[in-house]
């Protein structure tokens, strides 16, 4: 049983939604970040990334960077760039990326689910990321960032969200990046009670993409509870912001791999191995995308591959069977010695966004070879989570992003 719950959002004044809705924080590095709101001084990444407004001299994780976003999140309250719900409400969020819609519902998750399992992970977090986002909803008291939520699909959810979407939308943009977003509330008091009795018949959520936002979400919450010995579990802090999504609306896209040498190789004897491992075909001049599972493409010396996992390789184990899990373990490295992904810097990880033009472009500038992978499935996904598994790193990438700035959940 999920509880999924309406809350009173924070969300931009109709007029300044599409100047504040900014990318997640963690797209960006210290640079593109600082450039991003010098071009659009209404950017959410000034709150989200506040040492954008300090001078360079000054530490990304300083505390005056943390105080900063408060004072520019709560100032733009009282100026009226943002509104605050006066009762709680679920919001639909739609976005539409070359003709493809995908529609989630904008709500706050339960902690106690994400500590009992019930909302499910497919990766590790690492304290430093944590530690930044902890200090940040602290300060600001308020939960900026929401998590990408996924859950299977249902006939009742997916009913309310149809009905919802017949009025007009709050809001109705066009991001820089050419992504549609639009924004429908639910404030009706029959289908709040039908939305969260829907999403308390779904027996799992999977957190499809920032993990760590969630567990820092989780960790002040934690830390709130300690503070309030006398908690009812009612409390804002309880909860944490997401958008949810029905699976069958999903797409993830590649996440591909680039790397440097060959580890003392030729090319010649690099893809004599190769062809030892996996079913090789013909060199082809035209980059080939994979087609389907079991299958990836190699991008060396300026000619693609076509590269088939042998059957006796395959494996119905959720992790070891996963396309770049056999990738890792029978070629990056035993071959090119890549033992640790996570770690190696001979290794690039390229979403799949970006094209094969920029894998052949890498392996033209940097890089010895580069490899194409078949997206993983959000089935997959599921398959890891439910069996309590974690994924290798850089497995998933989902498009489009969610914006930050549309939706910000108070703590109290």
């Amino acid at each position: 049983m999920a509880i999924v719950k309406p809350f009173c959002a924070i969300r931009p004044s109709r007029e300044k939604a599409g100047e504040i809705a900014a990318l997640p924080y963690d797209v960006y590095n210290r640079q593109e970040a600082c450039e991003a709101v010098r071009k659009n001084p209404q950017s959410f990444l000034k709150i989200d990334r506040a040492e954008t407004l300090l001078g360079d001299g000054v530490d990304t994780y300083a505390p005056e960077v943390y105080q900063k976003a408060h004072d520019v999140l709560w100032e733009m309250v009282r100026d009226g760039s943002f509104i605050k719900e006066e009762k709680p409400c679920y919001y639909i969020y739609e976005l539409t990326m070359d003709g493809r819609v995908q529609t989630g519902i904008a709500a706050c998750a339960s902690i106690d689910d994400y500590e009992q399992g019930i909302i499910k992970k497919h990766e590790n977090t690492r304290a430093e990321k944590e530690a930044d986002r902890i200090r940040h909803v602290d300060a600001c008291n308020a939960q900026t960032g929401p998590i990408f939520l996924a859950y299977r699909a249902d006939a009742a959810i997916n009913s309310i969200v149809d009905a919802a979407k017949q009025q007009a939308p709050l809001y109705d943009f066009v991001s820089e990046d050419g992504i549609r977003h639009r924004v429908w509330m639910i404030s009706g008091q029959e289908q709040i009670a039908g939305m969260e009795e829907a999403f308390a018949g779904i027996g799992e959520i999977y957190i499809a993409d920032g993990h760590h936002r969630a567990a820092s979400a989780v960790r002040v919450g934690q830390e709130r509870r300690k503070a309030h010995p006398g908690y009812t579990g009612q409390e804002e802090f309880n909860y944490f912001l997401s958008v949810l999504f029905p699976d069958e609306q999903l797409m993830i896209m590649d996440y591909n791999r680039a790397v440097k040498d060959l580890n003392g190789l030729t090319e010649e004897a690099f893809l004599s191995k190769v062809a030892e491992i996996f079913e090789v075909g013909e060199a082809e001049a035209c980059p080939i995308k994979p087609d389907k599972k079991g299958v990836f493409t190699m991008c060396l010396q300026g000619r693609w591959y076509r590269c088939a996992i042998k059957p006796e390789d395959r494996s119905g184990d959720p992790v070891k069977g996963l396309d770049v899990s056999i990738l890792q373990e029978k070629l990056l490295a035993p071959v090119l010695q890549i033992k640790d992904p996570k770690t190696d810097s001979r290794i690039d990880f390229i979403g799949g966004i970006r094209g094969l033009g920029e894998l052949e472009q890498r392996c033209r500038r940097d890089c010895a070879v580069a490899f194409a992978m078949y997206p993983t499935s959000i089935h997959e996904l599921f398959a890891v989570a439910d069996a309590g598994m974690l994924m290798p790193p850089k497995s998933t990438w989902f498009e489009p992003k969610l914006r930050s700035g549309i939706f910000i959940h108070a703590l109290d």
